[in-house]
């Protein structure tokens, strides 16, 4: 049985790429669908869902589109999510493969860095790092607190490798310890390293939309947690403002989620039948 046919066997799987597809599909529509600046006047303010067909989802305080500033949230969340996903799953790979695979003094020294980055909570370490450097460096300081996980990861997996016939094999015949480490040792850890990385995802989108949501954000981009944070202020009159970003917000994470752990456990069938 093919992977494909696998994933598609596994209702939670199938739901959470549909969640996924309709956010990829909004975030490469955004522009075409909403060619303007998201947070210009689009009507006059405060205006509810389903009064005017030309703003379906209504108005914010300022009049602005919520229907745009949502497909335009939706860019941000996503390029947030994989741009912080990336960055922690490659540090976490390196420090990990280089702690595993050169072991002593090299493994103390990083582990014992990466036991200082894991006694932060993630959220506390972005919050302090946004609020010293500024909201530019959002994904970075989204990464901070997320590589530590992949780096453990990677390293037990190297561990469990770098033994094996044909990593002496690679010393044998004289190639560099940082070839065999990179070239013959990471690809073969990566693949439990990889499966991390539906929760780090989500993790890093509702990392962005809470420091949005504390007004640490980039202020030039629309994002779901500066939504839900522009609608608290009139959450008694129109709630609509904070809960349809919330709504998004929430279907966005489960979406990752879902399609994540429908991947993790196709693999492992595989793996496991082969």
């Amino acid at each position: 049985m093919s992977a494909l046919r696998r994933f598609l066997r596994t209702p939670e799987a199938v739901a959470g790429a549909i969640l996924l597809a309709v956010l990829i599909a909004m975030a490469l529509s955004a522009s075409l669908l909403f060619p303007g600046d998201p947070q210009a006047i689009a009507g006059p303010a405060l205006l509810p869902p389903f009064q005017d067909w030309s703003l379906p989802l209504g108005t914010d305080r300022l009049g602005r589109d919520v229907l745009a500033e949502l497909f335009h949230g939706a860019r941000t969340s996503l390029a947030v999510g994989l741009a912080a996903a990336a960055a922690a799953l490659v540090v976490g790979a390196v420090v990990g493969t280089l702690a595993g695979f050169a072991g002593g003094l090299v493994d103390e020294v990083l582990m014992r860095i990466t036991d200082a980055f894991q006694t932060v909570p993630s959220f506390l370490l972005a919050l302090a790092f946004v609020s010293v450097v500024g909201p530019s460096l959002g994904v970075v300081a989204i990464a901070l607190g997320t590589w530590t996980g992949p780096a453990r990861v990677a390293r037990a997996e190297v561990l469990s490798i770098r033994e094996r016939d044909y990593v002496a094999g690679a010393r044998v015949i004289g190639m560099h310890p940082l070839a065999i480490a990179f070239r013959e040792v990471l690809p073969n850890a990566l693949p439990p390293v990889l499966a991390m990385s539906s929760v780090i995802v989500a993790a890093a989108i509702l990392t962005e939309a809470a420091l949005s949501f504390l007004g640490l954000g980039d202020p030039n981009r629309v994002t779901w947690g500066g939504m839900i944070s522009e609608g608290r202020a009139v959450l008694r009159t129109a709630p609509f403002l904070s809960i349809v970003p919330g709504i998004a917000l929430v279907l966005t994470v489960l979406g990752v989620y879902l399609a994540g752990e429908g991947i993790v456990e196709t693999t492992a069938v595989r793996r496991g039948l082969s």
